[in-house]
């Protein structure tokens, strides 16, 4: 008998979560696997910023914080935004939390209601998906493909508002495609949403800092929808701290009070210790994590032209992030040698078992055409695994 909610029945595990397990079961065995599906830089974090964390540990910041984060974080945050985006917001507009996912999710939860429509562009963050699912509302999916570098268009978005939306959330730079808007394409988006008044926008930009275009843009610069964007942000990606757990919104005055109730009675305030750290890195100049953003760079151009070289696998030029959306459709309709291999996850799975390379396939990110493909490792291990992926590759008939 299944005594647990619907709620939670209706939650499906994260795609790269379960990828991350399954190369670590294969380890365990003894396998050498190549795992491409960890999102996170492999970094270490700054050592200024480590210190503020030992400082706070031996400063006895060992009591419970304010649900909404410390004073001078939040102003540190204001400043941030000022100095790197020419954004002003005040500190009683930031929000603390754990992580940039507890953001998405607490902004998500105290605007959609029950039945109300949410537009995801495809590909999409996993995690957007579940967590409308659980704000009991509608996903309604607007599919950008890899000949647009998988940005939606004004137009398809104009076409998929209706009176029903309540919100819509993207990322740039993206998780998956590494995909980056531009002032002018989020100008005319945002000209989109000065039509429609009652559609809010979650701006995920947790990838800021790993941008290879130049000079990040949000969408919050435009002043007339600026109260009904939700910025979120963090120290994750930026400055190697994914296992801090430390992110933030800036977000309209009553929308971050809001978000302030309802982490109260979910985990209150982010760790104390990981505040500390965060105030020296939203302090600190993003230069100092250059040498990041040059080698992520560096890699990215090794994969694209070694998997010019791989049969059956089409990939853009990303401008952001660490990863590659391949199209991998070429491949599908062949088999192993014992079933076909019909959609990416098939594919995943065959490349996970013959050739220890893990990646995520597509489907976790709204696209089944596709992979997902992190070269947040060393040029050397990226090397390996596309000779490893071409090998496979070939002998699927």
């Amino acid at each position: 008998m299944n005594h647990l909610s619907d709620r939670i029945n209706r939650l499906s595990e994260s795609e790269t979560l379960a990828m991350s397990r399954m190369s670590r079961e294969l380890k365990a065995e003894g396998h050498d696997v190549i795992n491409l599906s960890v999102g996170e830089p492999d970094f270490f974090t700054p050592d200024n910023i480590k210190e503020a964390g030992k400082q706070a540990i031996d400063g006895n910041f060992s009591f419970y914080p304010p649900v909404n984060g410390y004073q001078d974080l939040r102003e540190a945050i204001c400043r941030k935004l000022a100095r790197d985006n020419n954004l002003a917001y005040t500190p009683d507009q930031i929000v603390v939390s754990t992580g940039a996912k507890q953001s998405i999710a607490n902004a998500m939860l105290c605007l959609v209601n029950p039945g109300d429509e949410v537009i995801i562009p495809t590909p999409y963050w996993v995690s957007y998906r579940e967590i409308v699912k659980m704000a009991e509302a509608k996903a309604v999916y607007v599919k950008a493909g890899i000949e647009n570098h998988f940005k939606i268009t004004p137009g398809q978005l104009e076409e998929s508002i209706t009176d029903k939306t309540k919100m819509f959330i993207f990322s740039s730079p993206c998780n998956p495609t590494g995909s980056v808007y531009s002032r002018e394409e989020l100008r005319s988006l945002a000209a989109v949403f000065e039509r429609h008044p009652h559609v809010y926008i979650i701006s995920d930009e947790i990838y800021e800092h790993i941008n290879f275009g130049g000079k990040h843009e949000s969408i919050a610069r435009f002043d007339a929808i600026k109260d009904r964007v939700v910025l979120v942000n963090g120290v994750s990606k930026g400055f190697a701290m994914t296992g801090w757990r430390l992110g933030y919104m800036a977000a309209h005055a009553e929308v971050a009070k809001a978000c302030v109730k309802l982490q109260g009675q979910i985990t209150s305030g982010a760790c104390s210790i990981a505040q500390r750290a965060a105030l020296e890195a939203v302090e600190t100049d993003p230069e100092v994590t250059r040498h990041m953003l040059e080698k992520f760079k560096e890699r990215r151009d090794l994969v694209i032209k070694l998997l010019h070289e791989v049969p059956g696998v089409t990939a853009n030029k990303p401008q952001g992030a660490f990863y590659l959306f391949i199209n991998v459709k070429a491949c599908f309709g062949k088999y192993d040698g014992e079933q076909p291999v019909n959609d990416a996850a098939a594919l995943c799975m065959y490349l996970l078992k013959k050739a220890h390379v893990a990646m995520v396939p597509g489907s976790a990110f709204g696209d089944d055409e596709c992979v997902r493909f992190s070269y947040a490792t060393s040029n050397n291990l990226l090397i390996e695994a596309i000779d490893r992926i071409k090998k496979a590759l070939s002998q699927l008939k």
